[in-house]
Order: C-alpha cells, then sequence, then structure tokens
C-alpha cells in the first residue's frame, strides 16, 4: 500500500480542519466547524460536479472511474530493475539455446505483456511487426489510464465551477436581503462556503490523485517500452551486455547501478 497517499489525504484533511477551529487568542474551539457545514451548498457543489461528471460518461463508466480512485494507495507492481534483470536473463538463455528455449522460459514469467513478446518471437513473427503488436497494446494501455486522469481532470475543474454556481447564488440571494444588515455577514459566508467545498473537491481529492495516477502511468509505460526494446534485441540475437546497457539507458544514472544483474550479461 502506498502509505504516502493515505498520508497526505488526512494531513491536509487535519491542517484544515485545525485551520477551521483554532483561534490565537481563544485556543481551539471544535464548535465552529458547524460553522463550515451547510446543505444546501454541500448539495449545490458536490452534488452538482457529481451530476455533470455522471452526464459526462456513461453511468457504469463514471462508476468504474470512481473506483480507481483507489489506484492512488496501490504500490506500482512492475520493479524496472527486476525486469531488466529478467531480460538479460531470457537473452542469455536465448543465445546459449536459441530463441525456440524461450517458450518453456515464458511459461515462469509472471507478468503478460512479456509473456506475450516471447511468445511472439518463439513463434517467428517479423521483428516489425512484434514491435506493432507491442506497441498497440501499449498504446491502449496508456488509453485506458489516460482515460481515468481525464476524468478526475475534469472533475477537479467541475468542483471550482460548480463552487463559483453556488457563491454566485448565495450573492444573489444576499444581495435581495440588503434590508437586513444581520443577516448580510452570515449569508455572505454561506455563499463563500460553496467555493471552499469547490476548492477542496479540486485540491484535496482529485487533483493530487491525477498526479500519482500520471506517475504510475508513466513509471508503467517505461517499463513495458524496456521490455519492447529488450525482446527485439533478444530476437536480433544482440550481446547481452549490450542488452544490458541499452536497458539501462531509459533510467536514471542513480538507478542504472541498481539494475546492473548481479552476475552480468554473459558474452
Amino acid at each position: 500500500m502506498d502509505i504516502a497517499s493515505l498520508l497526505g489525504l488526512i494531513l491536509c484533511f487535519s491542517l484544515v480542519v485545525f485551520g477551521m477551529v483554532f483561534d490565537k487568542n481563544t485556543g481551539v474551539n471544535f464548535s465552529v466547524i458547524s460553522n463550515f457545514i451547510d446543505i444546501p451548498s454541500v448539495l449545490i457543489t458536490i452534488g452538482g460536479s457529481i451530476s455533470c461528471m455522471v452526464m459526462s460518461c456513461e453511468l457504469k463508466e463514471f462508476a468504474n472511474n470512481l473506483k480507481s480512485y483507489a489506484l492512488i494507495f496501490k504500490l506500482p507492481k512492475l520493479n524496472t530493475q527486476d525486469i531488466i534483470t529478467k531480460i538479460i536473463e531470457l537473452s542469455n538463455v536465448a543465445r546459449k539455446e536459441g530463441l525456440l528455449s524461450l517458450e518453456e522460459a515464458a511459461g515462469d514469467l509472471d507478468d503478460d505483456f512479456l509473456k506475450k513478446g516471447i511468445l511472439l518471437i518463439v513463434d517467428g513473427t517479423d521483428p516489425e511487426l512484434v514491435r506493432g503488436i507491442m506497441e498497440t497494446e501499449l498504446d491502449s494501455l496508456e488509453g485506458r489510464h489516460n482515460k481515468v486522469i481525464s476524468f478526475f481532470e475534469q472533475f477537479a475543474a467541475m468542483g471550482p465551477a460548480w463552487g463559483m454556481i453556488g457563491t454566485l447564488i448565495g450573492l444573489v440571494n444576499m444581495l435581495y436581503n440588503m434590508s437586513d444588515a444581520a443577516n448580510i455577514g452570515p449569508a455572505m459566508a454561506v455563499a463563500l462556503l460553496t467555493t471552499f467545498y469547490g476548492s477542496m473537491i479540486a485540491n484535496w481529492l482529485c487533483l493530487p490523485a491525477t498526479f500519482k495516477m500520471k506517475k504510475h502511468n508513466a513509471i508503467e509505460v517505461m517499463v513495458k517500452q524496456i521490455m519492447i526494446e529488450g525482446l527485439l534485441s533478444i530476437q536480433a540475437g544482440e550481446n547481452p551486455r549490450v542488452i544490458e546497457e541499452k536497458l539501462k539507458s531509459f533510467l536514471s544514472p542513480d538507478a542504472r547501478a541498481a539494475a546492473t544483474p548481479e552476475s552480468g550479461g554473459e558474452e
């Protein structure tokens, strides 16, 4: 589990609540939290945002996208160093025993993407066709990821927008009752609550989630690109040491040393 995501959500919410209840003169006063709760504002901002998101996609798609929020709490399963090490091991097997020997090795692989590429190579598929098939699958994967990311980016835009709509509604009601000076302050506070709710939707829930999802997507896409280049290099019969250096070029300088297999690529 990605503790950072959970910690960030809790810490952010805690700091906001602390800002609500703390006063330098009177100290902590939890009773003021009721000032930040207004049902009409909740209905306008949160209800309006959700309604627009439902309208922008099918109901089933909306539900699936909401479930995808849980992805920010999961660590990426793919380990770049382990993948490079595995590809080097496969290249050594292919160099010693031939490409057909990789069929047996493919049975022990946990990653379906890598396994599919190995089986294409074993079947004698043309290298350009192998690249085309694998890149098409990668594009499809990235497209699915971007669809979910786009959903939460749109959600982040809807929150403040509906918050502003709620604020305008509150201001209109306030201006119609300017004769009652005692209600102007509370009415203004209620009008501003919708903007507050909208900002929380965007900056607490949605935007940080999109940042984490984009990071996970970039890692997975890079790993898949490493797999493609590694598989094509194996098919071309390149030296395992050359393959190792080629794959390590995808990594940052600090990560390259860690990606070196203990036994190293064989000649």
